[in-house]
């Protein structure tokens, strides 16, 4: 989950520490990476989180005793461990309490070859992962309690997921992997028709299985694949102007990328732009380490 923190209420003298955790071995097949999310402090804080759309699931963890996440539109409590599906559209979840945060970006496959679970049931919404997993895995949430470090935890769910993955073994979809491999491959620019006659899938047949595997259509993913290279660009201030984002990321003209960018963020790239050099006074720089 690529996610944007665009409000952040807490005293200047506390700072988050945001940082990545790249998965060992055996779990790349199904994960991308760990994130941690903490801040320096004790006093309470009130984060919100702006996920945005990049072609992946994931997981939260939030310590119930420390902070609770609620869905900003409905004020709706969210489980202290909950497993979402694709994000397609602007959501925003508010933190309240002090941030310990641990997050799992899964591979885009993981709600099916993981969980065993028809990925477009969760595509837009969460779920409270105890009521998906197996009767023996409902204990994690007691040993996430007692455990004593944030390495501890993940370690925790990262066994949890390999479990998992082991009783669900025959959920892997080879057909829609190699879609989806091949759409990553080309950042959203690929021919469907090349694609579909080298799979000899029908347009239907494929879109039905990417949704089954993936959460969303083969279309849509590529289109979020764009989007994110975009994104990416537009965080490294690697342009001159908004048309050269636009233009090397295989959109139209400018207009067709703001509005793409608007469809996935809530926000022009010029206010998402304004908005993360305020935020990101507030984060150090996060450090990657491997598991």
């Amino acid at each position: 989950m690529n996610i944007f923190f665009d409000k952040l209420q807490q005293p200047a003298y506390l700072k988050m520490n945001y940082r990545l955790i790249l998965p060992p071995e055996n779990l790349k097949p199904f994960v991308r990476y760990f994130w941690v999310l903490e801040n320096s402090g004790v006093a309470n804080s009130t984060v919100t989180f702006s996920p945005l759309a990049d072609g992946c699931p994931g997981i939260m963890y939030q310590q119930p005793d420390k902070g609770t996440f609620f869905l900003e539109e409905d004020n709706k409590q969210l489980a202290s461990i909950f497993l979402y599906g694709q994000t397609i559209q602007p959501v925003k979840m508010v933190l309240t309490g002090k941030v310990n945060t641990v997050g799992i970006c899964l591979q885009p496959h993981a709600l099916q070859s993981v969980f065993g679970i028809d990925a477009h049931e969760l595509t837009g919404t969460c779920v409270d992962l105890g009521l998906v997993q197996h009767k023996k895995e409902r204990v994690l949430q007691e040993k996430l309690l007692a455990a004593a470090s944030v390495e501890e935890q993940i370690n925790l769910i990262s066994a949890s997921l390999l479990k998992a993955a082991e009783q669900h073994s025959d959920k892997q979809d080879a057909i829609t992997s190699f879609a989806f491999t091949e759409i990553t491959r080309g950042k959203g620019d690929i021919s469907f028709a090349e694609l579909q006659k080298q799979l000899q899938l029908s347009e239907r047949t494929l879109e039905r299985r990417f949704k089954q595997s993936i959460g969303i259509s083969a279309k849509l993913f590529s289109r979020i694949c764009r989007f994110q290279e975009s994104l990416n660009q537009l965080r490294k201030n690697n342009y001159d102007k908004l048309s050269d984002i636009a233009y090397e990321n295989g959109y139209a003209d400018q207009s067709h990328f703001i509005r793409s960018f608007k469809e996935f963020t809530g926000v022009s790239p010029f206010d998402y732009h304004k908005q993360l050099k305020e935020v990101a006074e507030n984060f150090p720089a996060h450090k990657t380490h491997n598991k």
